[in-house]
């Protein structure tokens, strides 16, 4: 074997030019270089694959116990390890940075979610240039890089079309290609996509068959191939990340039809029969106990009837989702299989980055947003039954209710974002290597942590962790290598103490123990509440006998308790945990929250063609009055589409031309929709069009009086009943003179949506009001200057 050349702990590798001879004349038969090659890792490397799936309990894949068939992840446990004490944050943005980068979710900024960061290191979404991310280092290193999927690593003020791309994948990330989304969530049918940095739309619509999660296969199968028709040599780096199974529960109605009929009993006795395949598969200890249901989460039999066929419709569709996600990453195996590069490709399927989310309310939902904005009881349960048979359709936004979720997690407490309990952060996880791995089949139980799969990775490639990275010192990885577990069934752990914390839920493994305390319940999130941190009640239990959090033994052993609770606040204080914000609707707030946006002031000027504005980066029109005004040029054939547009089918509001007339529209979750329409059509030539809505005050949501204006003059007059006082959407947009995703209004479709004529400027005013209901140049200019 020749030895590596290359000194590796500096990156990018120094090009070093050996001395010797120069000759005058290239003919001179003393003439001599070494041939140009291309970096490579060390001989052996592997290709390395990262499945990690979005939202999956660590008791809902079938490979752990679970009702949801996932034959794909059985397949590659047949032939690796499954690993039933591998770990994640209890969320999904700090989970995926704390792995791309071997630290602690803290220790890289992304304590919770990018939107509500704060100025607080721990929290502030900012990776350190200190702790550069895998991928960066294995391409340093040689190694072909493509991310294909979520991306949730990005600050939202760095999420607009102008950047800057630091953190996205393509940009500073590391990845020589990406193609996904930007964000926690996506429309599976209608998805807000990237190729690199720049927007693009879905190859195909709903209609012709479209679904996300086989889009991402197909372009992960194409590069695959691609690299290795080209690169035959150099090893691949491949993160696919589908976002499935992430809330909205997107699948095509085959697929959930499956399961009919399968979980008519409910979630309780759900729970049971997983407990029990459980321990037939071996996945879980024999003496392991099933935890009991928390009062909080209603029990199945105190369901309303007339409600229980949606909520097994909810079930259905998730598992429907599971499998369908499972059977696309079976594509991207069996293409790696078919190229004859298997044996020697290192994969990793997570089969979640947290535990089940229970965020879709009580009783489920069919737009979680509603939620999200404080208006889940809209949701009333005749509406729910009114769509059960839309659930999982391009026309549903849905969510399966909290008891799912604790389901999902059996046979643990809790859920998603409870990162006190195991039920938020153990995931089922496999392991399959056939190069460096021997046996197949196996069952590891070492206590793992996301952030071990970075250190591991490097140690099966053969390559150190930088000490410098493109000129800047870098901080150790925190992670421990798994490796050592590949051949030593029996080996001691070596990963023995993690802190975890999430809003507040918070505990600490140490040599077996653990110390945990829940703070906040996951599904409310408006109101309710919340203990002071001092006055949370701590719990201990002894994991070398208790697999699942059964047996509280802090009465008994307070002495012990304490010790872990003092090595929680060591640990908390080393990684950038401190100071602990349980807060939620102040941390949505930027001024509040302390972190950078990209709109100031009470006004916002756009232009055609801008598009893609993700909703941080448009001034907020919610709870308040506003206006907007609009130049445009009519064309002699008549003005048509759209002139602006916030939010999609599932909330939002546009102004927009139909049948010649100016008409605004407010969708309230998709549930209500409030339209006002000119009485006048509109001449060609230049105008000013402006809507005007007059909020009625007093609280929240509340609706006001909609007036149109061609020039100043009045044509139109409505009101809207109600308002979304939150959020519109997680994934949708703004865009100008089109909508791009889901539409707002019926009246337009994506295709139909582009303006007919030409768009000036919009401008959108909030707090003001101009009584001649008309912007002249100077004032726009004034707008314009403000901003710099």
């Amino acid at each position: 074997m020749n030895p590596d050349r290359h000194a590796r702990t500096m990156l990018p590798i120094p090009d070093v030019q050996a001395p010797g001879l120069t000759t005058f004349d290239a003919k001179d038969p003393a003439t001599a270089y070494p041939p140009i090659t291309p970096l490579l890792p060390p001989n052996g490397a592997p290709n390395v694959l990262i499945v990690l799936l979005d939202d999956v309990g660590f008791g809902a894949s079938s490979a752990f116990g679970g009702p949801c068939n996932t034959p794909n992840a059985e397949r590659l446990a047949a032939g690796g390890l499954k690993y039933n004490r591998f770990h994640t944050t209890a969320l999904c943005a700090p989970t995926r940075q704390a792995m791309l980068t071997g630290r602690n979710h803290h220790s890289v900024g992304m304590g919770s979610i990018t939107e509500t960061a704060t100025s607080a290191p721990g929290n502030s979404s900012l990776r350190p240039n200190t702790k550069a991310p895998l991928a960066l280092t294995l391409k340093l290193n040689g190694y072909s890089t493509a991310q294909f999927g979520k991306c949730h690593e990005v600050p939202v003020w760095q999420s607009s079309p102008m950047g800057p791309f630091d953190a996205w994948p393509s940009g500073g990330g590391g990845f020589e290609t990406f193609y996904g989304f930007i964000g926690g969530e996506n429309n599976q049918y209608e998805p807000a996509l990237y190729d690199g940095t720049t927007p693009v739309e879905p190859p195909a619509t709903a209609e012709e068959g479209y679904h996300l999660t086989e889009d991402l296969a197909d372009r992960a199968v194409s590069w695959i191939r691609t690299q290795k028709a080209l690169m035959p040599e150099k090893p691949f780096f491949v993160y696919f990340a589908p976002g499935a199974t992430h809330a909205p529960h997107h699948v095509p109605k085959e697929w959930a039809d499956k399961y009919k009929g399968q979980f008519a009993d409910g979630w309780d006795a759900q729970r049971e029969k997983t407990f029990a395949r459980q321990k037939e598969l071996g996945v879980i200890p024999p003496e392991t106990e099933l935890t009991p249901r928390h009062d909080v989460i209603p029990a199945w039999d105190d369901m309303p009837d007339e409600l229980k066929p949606v909520l097994e419709r909810q079930m259905e569709v998730y598992a429907g989702f599971l499998e369908h996600t499972d059977h696309h990453v079976g594509r991207v195996l069996d293409a790696i299989e078919d190229l004859g590069v298997l044996e020697n490709t290192l994969i990793y399927y997570i089969v979640g980055d947290n535990g089940a989310s229970a965020e879709g309310t009580l009783n489920g939902a069919f737009n979680e947003m509603a939620n999200f904005n404080g208006m889940a009881a809209l949701e009333t349960p005749e509406f729910l039954a009114s769509k059960l048979n839309e659930l999982g359709s391009p026309s549903s936004y849905n969510h399966y209710a909290v008891g799912w979720a604790w389901a999902m997690n059996a046979p643990f407490q809790w859920t998603k974002q409870v990162a006190s309990h195991w039920g938020g952060t153990r995931n089922g996880t496999i392991v399959h290597w056939p190069a460096g791995i021997a046996e197949k089949g196996g069952l590891r139980s070492q206590f793992s942590h996301v952030i071990d799969v970075a250190p591991t990775i490097l140690e099966a490639a053969g390559l150190p962790q930088p000490t410098m990275v493109n000129g800047v010192q870098q901080a150790p990885i925190e992670g421990t290598s798994m490796l050592y577990t590949f051949e030593q069934p029996d080996a001691q752990e070596r990963h023995d103490l993690q802190y975890f914390e999430m809003f507040g839920n918070r505990g600490v493994y140490f040599q077996g123990m653990s110390a945990v305390t829940k703070h906040r319940t996951p599904w409310q999130m408006v109101g309710g509440t919340v203990p002071a941190l001092d006055d949370d009640v701590w719990e201990l239990y002894d994991g070398t006998s208790d697999y699942s959090q059964a047996r509280d033994l802090a009465a008994e052993n307070p002495e012990k308790l304490h010790e872990l609770q003092r090595l929680w606040l060591i640990e908390a204080v080393k990684y950038n945990v401190l100071p602990i914000d349980d807060r939620t609707g102040e941390r949505l707030n930027p001024e509040l929250a302390g972190r950078p946006t990209l709109i100031h002031g009470d006004s916002q000027l756009l232009f055609g063609g801008m598009g893609r504005l993700s909703e941080s980066s448009v001034v907020s029109i919610k709870n308040k009055s506003f206006s907007v005004t609009a130049e445009i040029d009519v064309p002699a054939k008549g003005a048509e589409g759209v002139i602006i547009a916030q939010g999609g089918r599932f909330g939002g509001w546009s102004l927009y031309f139909t049948g010649g007339k100016a008409k605004f529209v407010y969708n309230v979750l998709g549930i209500h929709s409030f339209a006002t329409t000119a009485d006048a059509v509109i001449t060609p030539g230049k105008h000013q069009v402006r809507m005007e809505f007059a909020y009625d005050g007093g609280g929240l949501a509340k609706g006001g009086g909609v007036t149109l204006f061609y020039d100043g003059n009045a044509v139109g007059t409505g009101r809207v009943e109600a308002t979304q006082p939150m959020v519109f959407s997680a994934d949708e947009t703004t865009d100008v003179g089109f909508e791009s995703g889901t539409s707002v209004s019926p009246d337009y479709t994506l295709g139909s949506s582009r303006f007919t004529g030409k768009i000036q400027w919009v401008q959108i005013d909030t707090g003001k009001d101009d009584h001649d209901h008309l912007i002249d140049d100077d004032e726009r200019l004034r707008i314009a200057m403000a901003r710099q």
